[in-house]
């Protein structure tokens, strides 16, 4: 008989087997009376922490040998850099020496071979490094500087010049600010005296006219007191009985003790006026409630407008995470589909279908 049993099944089988008999044994350990521990374990928690402490002398262990090979290391870097410098130091001593001792410039092909003292023999004053004329050569550099210097000499003295026309600009500016604010200050007090002595005249007017008013009124009192008395007299000495009047009894304005009502131009005007201000009020009042209105309707037409386009904004949201949730399940549909078609490796009746289908 073919033993068709495959190694995966051997090792998971042997794997149950294992995790059955650790099981089995652990079960023995735990319900065995004699054997288990009831309450905490003193020596298996030594035992952590020994092991524990261990494991952190090792580490710190570690940690000390890393830190002495970097120090090491770090002394073997200074070290070889300190033997670099002295080494560079060395060879640019060596050259310098060698050029000095060797290449001096007696001793070069530019002199003459036949008198090698020729340049310790020529002057300062004589000896020049290049003809005139040649490359490198300035023959007009005083020249030169001198039309710089005189350049910037201009050029200074126009940046001054340009720097004290703005200030005397700026200060014109200014004196003509302060007189216009001077002449709009005197403007101000000239019409505010103006106004003052208007307020004083009609203050005196207002005055004189209540003192007119007042001393009319005394006299009309005077008067009206004075013709009743004589009437009263009239009356006694007569012994007549005068009917009275509801009416007037003469035209109005000769009799003063009938008529006692102020001037009819006076009392027309001071009620016109009166319905005048009352009517500018009850206008005044109304154009502000009416502003108040409009405004209010404003407030309320924006607070609308504004509810109006958060819940469209609302609305738009709601659309486009529904859009996309469709969206995303789809794609989610499409990716399993794929997967589920291009997924390989499984092992099926099908697959061991396709063996010994022959003698062969």
């Amino acid at each position: 008989m073919m033993n068709s049993e495959l190694p995966s099944e051997r090792v998971a089988r042997a794997s149950l087997q294992r995790r059955r008999n650790t099981e089995a044994e652990r079960r023995g350990r735990i319900f065995n009376d004699k054997v288990r521990t009831i309450g905490l374990d003193l020596e298996g928690l030594d035992t952590q922490v020994k092991q524990r402490k261990r494991l952190e002398e090792a580490e710190e262990e570690k940690q000390k040998a890393c830190d002495a090979e970097m120090l090491h290391n770090s002394k073997v870097a200074c070290i070889l850099h300190n033997r670099e410098v002295k080494k560079r130091r060395a060879t640019e001593t060596a050259i310098a020496n060698f050029r000095h001792q060797y290449q001096q410039p007696c001793s070069q092909r530019d002199f003459d071979l036949n008198d090698p003292d020729r340049f310790k023999k020529t002057s300062v004053e004589d000896a020049q490094m290049m003809p005139p004329g040649l490359v490198g050569e300035d023959p007009e550099s005083k020249n030169r500087l001198l039309r710089q210097r005189e350049q910037l000499r201009e050029w200074l003295v126009e940046q001054q010049g340009e720097q004290a026309a703005d200030r005397r600009q700026r200060m014109l500016e200014e004196q003509r600010a302060e007189r216009i604010r001077a002449e709009m200050d005197d403007l101000a007090q000239h019409l505010q005296s103006l106004e003052m002595e208007r307020r004083r005249t009609e203050a005196v007017a207002t005055k004189e006219f209540n003192l007119a008013k007042i001393e009319e009124k005394r006299r009309r009192e005077q008067e009206c007191n004075a013709h009743n008395g004589a009437d009263a007299t009239n009356q006694q000495l007569t012994g007549g009985y005068v009917k009275p009047t509801l009416g007037l009894v003469g035209p109005p304005g000769l009799c003063p003790s009938c008529d006692r009502r102020d001037p009819p131009e006076d009392l027309q005007q001071v009620i016109q006026f009166q319905k005048y201000q009352i009517e500018e009020k009850k206008r005044i009042e109304f154009e502000k409630k009416r502003e108040e209105e409009r405004h209010d309707r404003v407030l309320v037409d924006s607070a609308r407008a504004a509810l109006l386009l958060e819940r469209q904004q609302a609305k738009l949201n709601r659309q486009l995470r529904r859009q996309l949730d469709s969206t995303n399940v789809g794609l989610a549909e499409a990716h399993k589909r794929q997967e589920s078609a291009s997924e390989r490796g499984r092992i099926d009746d099908s697959f061991f279908s396709n063996f010994n289908t022959c003698s062969r």
